[in-house]
């Protein structure tokens, strides 16, 4: 028998990566193809990533996105802007503390098509 294929059902995240998929080809920018291709694995192999793990990577004012949800452990000691699918409500108030911003991934899409200096943490 073969595993039974699971479709994404949710609309917003369905939207999310149709929208990823047509600004990667409008704008030749194979970092939204890779976030949209990271979206659409099952739920269990999305990437969770905590806020410890962004400052780890990062240094000030970098533009970061996580192709699935941020969480609140650990700490955040400088300003980073965080696009992700969801965030947690202590994680969004860790990087705000720290002067940074949490924001969608179309907007972050919108504020650079391009995609560049942008990191994928995951």
């Amino acid at each position: 028998m073969c595993p039974k294929k699971m479709k994404i059902t949710n609309p917003d995240l369905l939207r999310l990566i149709r929208f990823l998929r047509k600004k990667s080809r409008e704008n030749n920018a194979s970092i939204w193809r890779r976030v949209a291709e990271m979206l659409s694995k099952p739920k269990r192999r999305r990437i969770a990533v905590n806020v410890s793990r962004i400052n780890r990577y990062t240094r000030e004012n970098d533009a970061v996105v996580v192709p699935g949800k941020v969480l609140g452990a650990g700490l955040i000691d400088h300003p980073v802007k965080v696009a992700a699918f969801a965030f947690s409500d202590n994680a969004r108030s860790k990087i705000e503390k720290a002067k940074g911003k949490c924001l969608t991934i179309p907007e972050l899409v919108e504020m650079n098509p391009k995609g560049s200096n942008v990191k994928i943490i995951g």
